[in-house]
């Protein structure tokens, strides 16, 4: 029995059937196609504001604070009443990069965190439920006593956006609450800075633990930057970090400069890649570049034209599938690099999401190599070894074009999938 109705996805009758999912809230597929994140839970709120008013709270423009929670309900009450408040939305930058990838790969992706134990109708727990894609699996999250965390969003006129963060319950996931068998069966484990902030927070324990676990099974661990004040203050702790256990970094300019201290972009994503496998750096209006390693055996030379920055002919190999360093026996470093898709959206109300968004593309590009290895197990396309299923230079194009998406839509949260003429990734991006 089908049932009636033009629907997505088929469901058939008896339920005995294969291809069925089970109603087990704890249920992972057997197929490894998953992506596992570890976030500070958090609603967004967004408020516009003068930078006078940055200035008279004590924030420092596009950096990122702790607010006491008295602060933050003073302020938030402030602008409620002043009618600033644009919006409030399921947030986090995990969170948000689970929800893209779960909307472009419409495939399933955990989250793992602390949320408010007594969820009601219309608070901030509700509000997160209630904006995430029901491909996200908050089956695993730990309930808490605190209230649910908030980060406020304050947009200046020129679209800068700067962040007070209100904790709650954010930092309360503790170690025994990480999965092992979720985390040793994903396609990459996503993990923040913001999470290593303190170390006598659970969420900080927690995380050392799921990337343990993540690294004995070789599961790639992807690190985003978070924000530049962070890594300068712990720019030792970090690096260290990433050369220990982090094989994707995925940053903006100013937290490349706080990590390596090279403010030219591409030499910064070189720099990046002593500590590294591949690295993901956005550029705001500027695109964004990759760098990787290739084992020379492997290395496919682009047909696009070549291109000299402070790298000679830094393109040349943008068409390789890059690989971790330790399994190259010859590893060569490759770069590529992309403008803004159509030079961009015409109006940018802020830049919030597009660098998660951009995230988004490369984590579904290495979920779709596992995928691709189970289904045609003798494709050509498997090389040993590769972190991603498509080439740098055709990952950049897809990058780039969901961040033109999330821009376009001015909210971090794709609430739809690339157009379909364009979703037809093995077509657009992989044939490369």
């Amino acid at each position: 029995m089908k049932f009636p109705g033009k629907r997505k996805n088929k469901h058939y009758f008896p339920v005995t059937e294969k291809g069925r999912e089970s109603a087990d809230p704890h249920y992972v597929q057997d197929e490894p196609f998953y992506l596992v994140g570890i976030d500070q839970l958090l609603v967004d709120i967004e408020c516009g504001v003068e930078p006078e008013f940055l200035e008279r709270h004590g924030l420092k423009k596009g950096e990122s604070r702790i607010l006491p929670d008295e602060a933050a309900e003073r302020i938030y009450g402030e602008l409620k009443a002043a009618g600033r408040v644009r919006g409030e939305f399921a947030g986090g930058s995990v969170g948000n990069t689970l929800h893209n990838y779960s909307i472009l790969s419409d495939e399933r992706s955990v989250a793992l965190g602390a949320i408010k134990r007594n969820i009601e109708l219309g608070d901030y727990a509700f509000k997160y439920i209630r904006n995430t894609s029901s491909k996200v699996d908050l089956a695993w999250l730990q309930p808490s006593d605190n209230p649910m965390g908030r980060a406020m969003c304050f947009v200046t006129p020129d679209g800068e956006r700067t962040f007070g963060i209100s904790k709650g319950c954010m930092n309360d996931f503790r170690p025994d609450s990480v999965p092992a068998e979720v985390v040793e069966k994903a396609s990459a484990l996503l993990i923040s800075a913001y999470l290593l902030r303190e170390e006598s927070d659970p969420i900080f324990a927690a995380t050392i633990r799921a990337c343990e676990i993540a690294l004995k099974a070789r599961v790639p661990v992807v690190m985003t930057l978070g924000t530049s004040s962070l890594i300068a203050s712990k720019r030792d702790f970090f690096r260290d970090f990433i050369s220990r256990h982090v094989a994707v970094i995925a940053m903006n300019d100013q937290e490349a400069l706080a990590l390596t201290g090279e403010k030219d972009p591409l030499l910064a994503a070189d720099k990046a890649l002593e500590l590294a496998d591949l690295v993901l750096l956005t550029v705001g209006e500027h695109g964004l570049y990759l760098a990787g390693w290739v084992d020379e055996d492997f290395a496919r030379q682009t047909t696009y034209e070549l291109h000299s920055k402070s790298i000679a002919e830094y393109n040349k190999f943008e068409f390789s599938r890059p690989m971790r360093r330790s399994d190259c026996a010859s590893p060569v470093r490759i770069y590529t690099h992309i403008n803004p898709f159509m030079g961009g959206p015409g109006l940018i109300r802020n830049t919030n999401g597009a660098g998660d968004g951009a995230l988004a593309a490369l984590l579904h590009d290495m979920g779709a190599r596992k995928y691709h290895r189970t289904k045609v197990p003798n494709s050509p396309k498997n090389l040993e070894n590769s972190l991603t299923y498509s080439s740098l230079s055709q990952i950049a194009k897809y990058a780039n074009r969901v961040s033109y998406e999330v821009l376009a839509q001015n909210s971090p949260r794709l609430t739809r999938g690339l157009p379909e003429r364009e979703a037809s990734l093995e077509e657009a991006y992989w044939d490369a």
